[in-house]
């Protein structure tokens, strides 16, 4: 009986593996599929069988991307806006979610009530509003203004996360920190931002990425060409080089790259913090 239970569990681990072999291959293909095909020469794009490991490599085809019109203004447009949005947001969120959850103020539960419902309202709805409020108050066509409507859409959600977090954390370490002597702001900055950091390294990954790749509002906040984000310019290349592929993947290959190496350097804080914070809250 023990030995059949034991062969049961075998099996069943083989098939997970099995599955989980199949996940990553088919997830992993198109990425290695557009690496290949970003160093090959124009002659070998069409080759069949295709081969994911070209015989020469070039860089040509980065070369003649980057060499192209405000592309890398594009890249850096959009790696400014990535980082202040990041920050501004983290900022906003985790203050927010610290006063919510370790505070007692009049209106606590209807303002945390109108965030969360926030949470409920797509995206997309928002965009002739928003841009609309940008228009009025003269932040169209500008970098800072397309932060500042990044910023708004993810801080309901992140705030919520990081509410439950800070809740599940200790109180004796913030009592034993205003017994000494410590302020709010003390407390925060040293007894509970280092707890949270998983969390919060978590919600601000979430914020880079959203605000990199993001397309719709930078197209319609955005009209100068130099002002350009990145997904944006990729668009357009794409609408210039329809059929040459090395080069069409070249240029994606420059918006993918800084995703990969965030993930590879704060992959730790990532991934504790989505079991943790995210479980949490």
């Amino acid at each position: 009986m023990l030995d059949t239970t034991r062969s049961q569990q075998r099996l069943f681990n083989v098939v997970i593996f099995l599955v989980l072999c199949l996940g990553v291959i088919v997830a992993v293909a198109p990425l290695m599929y557009m690496v290949s095909t970003a160093f090959k020469g124009a002659s070998f794009v069409q080759e069949y069988p295709p081969r994911f490991i070209p015989e020469t490599l070039t860089l040509e085809n980065f070369q003649t991307a980057f060499s192209s019109r405000n592309f890398g203004r594009a890249f850096l447009n959009s790696a400014l806006v990535a980082i202040a949005t990041s920050v501004m947001v983290t900022a906003l969120a985790s203050t927010m979610a610290y006063a919510f959850a370790r505070f007692e103020f009049r209106g606590k539960r209807i303002l945390y009530a109108g965030l969360l419902t926030m949470l409920m309202i797509p995206g997309v709805v928002l965009l002739i509003p928003q841009f609309i409020l940008a228009k009025n108050l003269g932040l169209m066509n500008s970098l800072p203004g397309l932060v500042l409507v990044y910023s708004a859409g993810p801080l309901a959600f992140d705030t919520f996360l990081l509410r439950g977090f800070f809740e599940s954390l200790p109180s004796e370490l913030e009592e034993s920190a205003i017994i000494d002597g410590a302020s709010p702001f003390t407390v925060f900055w040293r007894v509970l931002m280092p707890l949270a950091a998983p969390a919060i390294s978590t919600v601000a990954i979430f914020s880079f990425l959203g605000a990199w790749d993001e397309y719709v509002m930078a197209l319609n906040f955005l009209t100068d060409e130099t002002l350009r984000t990145l997904p944006i310019a990729i668009a357009n290349f794409r609408g210039q080089h329809s059929t040459n592929w090395g080069l069409v993947f070249a240029g994606s290959l420059t918006a993918v790259v800084p995703t990969v190496l965030l993930f590879v350097f704060f992959q730790r804080y990532f991934i504790q913090g989505i079991t943790t914070g995210a479980v949490r809250g």
